[in-house]
């Protein structure tokens, strides 16, 4: 079945730097775009970045963009979000996701806080 397992999450200061893990399993990794999506307290999830299968395109939301990378390894099934000039705004539960044969698939998130 498919699985996706995030991790790295946890507390850093503002201006910090994080870099959150999904690794996948159950499904040809390789062969699926991979995008990280957040969710915030008392707030609707929200798209963060996007990767394209074999990891040549890009795309990331605009509160985000140039402090975010989004990468994969397609031989360790994994994809990778590392966040840079951290803000208390950042704050969330961030999820892993693809979509595969019509379906959506979402890991249970890692929680990244951003506080002094």
């Amino acid at each position: 079945q498919v699985q996706l397992v995030e991790s790295g999450g946890g507390l850093v200061q503002p201006g910090g730097s994080l870099r959150l893990s999904c690794e996948a399993s159950g499904f040809t990794f390789r062969s699926y775009f991979m995008r990280w999506y957040r969710q915030a307290p008392g707030k609707e999830r929200e798209f963060v970045a996007y990767i394209s299968s074999p990891g040549d395109s890009t795309n990331y939301a605009d509160s985000v963009k140039g402090r975010f990378t989004i990468s994969r390894d397609n031989a360790k099934n994994a994809v990778y979000l590392q966040m840079n000039s951290l803000k208390p705004e950042d704050t969330a539960v961030y999820y892993c996701n693809s979509g595969i044969n019509g379906m959506q698939f979402w890991g249970k998130g890692t929680l990244v806080t951003v506080s002094s």
